[in-house]
């Protein structure tokens, strides 16, 4: 039988982790991590059980952006995040310091935006 894996982290490259850690939270209302510094910053459940997922934002020297939607620079990975309403959601995220792509795929389910580091990451409506 193959070894059981449980993912535990999910970790972005960024020039600043503590600002973008503070974008995330601000956007998700999960808890900074105890250790969040400017190498790397991480969120957490806000209960602190340690069993949930780890968000993390760690420092890289001479970051580059992604450059979505062409791939000059690819964006790797993106995350998804399911919202109730996606108009309210977009506009209380482009206050935080989100950026809205002029390409939008499909606007009427999802909503593509981009973090203060230029990570892209998705709205889905109907709460996922």
């Amino acid at each position: 039988m193959p070894p059981q894996m449980r993912l535990t982290a999910i970790t972005l490259d960024c020039p600043d982790p503590l600002a973008l850690s503070a974008f995330y939270q601000q956007a998700t209302g999960l808890a900074p991590h105890p250790e969040s510094n400017a190498e790397f910053a991480g969120l957490r459940d806000a209960d602190g059980g340690g069993s949930g997922l780890v968000l993390g934002f760690q420092r890289v020297g001479e970051y580059r952006a992604p450059t979505w939607p062409d791939q000059i620079v690819p964006q790797q990975l993106h995350l998804c995040f399911a919202v109730d309403d996606l108009d309210e959601a977009e506009e209380r995220l482009v206050g935080l310091g989100a950026g809205k792509p002029e390409r939008q795929p499909c606007e009427g389910r999802w909503r593509v935006l981009v973090d203060p580091a230029g990570h892209p990451f998705c709205l889905v409506g109907g709460g996922g």
